[in-house]
């Protein structure tokens, strides 16, 4: 059997194939994140796997995983090595969820993949090759127009009593935080980027307020300029995107990017089915790329 996995650092997608590529069976974890999460965690959480637990050691022989963080080799090999633990005897291939996103939004042409849900980044992408132009900075110095974003905006403009009056009221009796509750959640605890993107939902929620739409559309224009206008070709291939920040908030995004001529193509909630559909078709392209991010 073939497993992959579609990771971000709130929640992680996973899909179970036969060898014959048919459905066996679909599932969620928590999300892994190397720069958060150890080996010896990811371990613990996946040997605890009621979806796992009575076929991992011995039936899947492949594992393709994407993951947020998983940047580096480094990075790469404390995922590698709490799945090994947990799967002995599968070959395991981990990459960044950047090429997972690419892999799942391709048409069979050049194309810019683009990533906004907890975090953003953007990728160019031809069919075999994959790099990026600028870094990924994470949630304290990037991260345009993602969930972390919008978190840390909408926190900040609480606490400095500058959000609409309506909002604020609302804020409050929702979520019933004081400065002490936030500075204490954002510097003193753990995945302070996954607590900050959950505030996404109250954007959501209020989708129609002119403040809302002005901070999103904020965000996509930083997103924009950073990260999609870098590259060379931005302006003569179809830009893609993952992640439910993009999907949420796609009407925003499409008139950003064609403010400035730039083709808005797709938008995936979720990258699953895509990244299926591509190692279904380009298998012997697998396990040749080149991927240089």
């Amino acid at each position: 059997m073939i497993l992959i996995a579609d990771s971000g650092s709130t929640k992680c997608d996973w899909i179970q194939l036969n060898q014959d590529g048919t459905e066996f069976n679909r599932f969620k974890t928590m999300g892994f994140n190397p720069y958060f999460h150890s080996a010896e965690v990811i371990h613990q959480v996946l040997s605890k796997e009621a979806n796992l637990a009575n076929n991992a050691n011995e039936e899947i022989e492949s594992i393709y995983w994407y993951g947020a963080g998983c940047s580096s080799p480094s990075l790469n090999l404390i995922v590698h090595a709490g799945l090994e633990k947990t799967f002995h005897k599968a070959r395991i291939h981990v990459e960044h969820d950047l090429i997972g996103a690419a892999y799942s939004t391709y048409r069979g042409k050049p194309q810019i993949s683009c990533i906004l849900g907890t975090g953003s980044n953007s990728v160019f992408f031809d069919g075999e090759n994959a790099y990026e132009e600028v870094p990924a900075l994470a949630y304290v110095l990037g991260d345009e127009g993602s969930g972390t974003f919008l978190g840390k905006r909408l926190l900040a403009e609480y606490l400095y009593k500058r959000l609409p009056k309506e909002l604020a009221r609302d804020f409050k009796k929702k979520f019933k935080l004081n400065k002490n509750d936030i500075i204490n959640r954002v510097y003193n605890q753990p995945h302070p980027n996954v607590w900050l993107a959950s505030f996404s939902k109250f954007y959501g929620e209020h989708s129609d307020h002119g403040w809302v739409r002005e901070v999103i559309r904020e965000g996509f224009v930083r997103f924009r300029d950073a990260h999609i206008l870098c590259f060379e070709k931005a302006n003569q291939v179809e830009v893609n995107f993952v992640g439910s920040v993009a999907w949420h908030f796609r009407d925003i995004l499409r008139e950003v990017l064609e403010e400035e001529g730039i083709e808005f193509g797709q938008v995936v909630q979720r990258p699953l089915d895509g990244l299926v559909d591509y190692h279904l078709k380009y298998l012997d392209v697998l396990q040749r790329s080149n991927i240089n991010t």
